[in-house]
């Protein structure tokens, strides 16, 4: 491969990574071309871009951009395909379909977090995007309004029957 291309191609994977905010790092080593075809597939209707990618090249597009990708560098190595995503928590969900057969997960980038080994697979599979979280925090915010809400509702009957036959009162 000439070196121009290898610029093109690092280059496009900084980009992609800049695009997408989350990626996994997945051994596809023991993945045949049907199996491999179906993860493709899997990952398509999810909306999880993969691809397979040259460890050394993608070292080098990690290395150029300003986040420091170094807890990764040590899962660059055998066959790697990258798990692009949005959604931070779309492909270990994805993966924890496959259990303990390949693909297998070698590491993440997360949320803003680094996420090494397999066993960091569930941990993964529970993050709540930043959405979620949002959406958790107003219901949990809305909660106690509604509940004053009722609760003057409820009571403004009450004491507007009070005030009614007060008023209605002969002095």
């Amino acid at each position: 491969m000439r070196k121009e291309d290898k610029g093109i191609i690092i280059s496009q994977l900084a980009d992609t990574v800049k695009q997408y905010g989350h990626f996994y790092l997945v051994d596809t080593t023991a993945m045949d071309a049907a199996a491999t075809s179906d993860l493709r597939r899997k990952c398509f209707k999810a909306g999880i871009k993969m691809v397979v990618v040259k460890n050394s090249l993608l070292h080098k597009a990690l290395l150029s951009l300003d986040v420091d990708y170094s807890p990764l560098f040590g899962a660059l190595k055998g066959t790697t395909s990258v798990l692009f995503s949005e959604v931070a928590n779309a492909p270990a969900k994805l993966l924890k379909e496959y259990k303990d057969t390949n693909p297998t997960l070698k590491a993440a980038y997360a949320e803003e977090g680094f996420y090494v080994g397999a066993d960091q697979l569930e941990a993964l599979a529970t993050i709540k995007s930043k959405n979620e979280v949002i959406a958790d925090i107003i219901a949990l915010l809305q909660s106690p309004a509604k509940n004053v809400i009722s609760a003057l509702q409820s009571g403004g009957n009450t004491i507007h029957g009070i005030l009614q036959t007060l008023a209605e009162r002969p002095e």
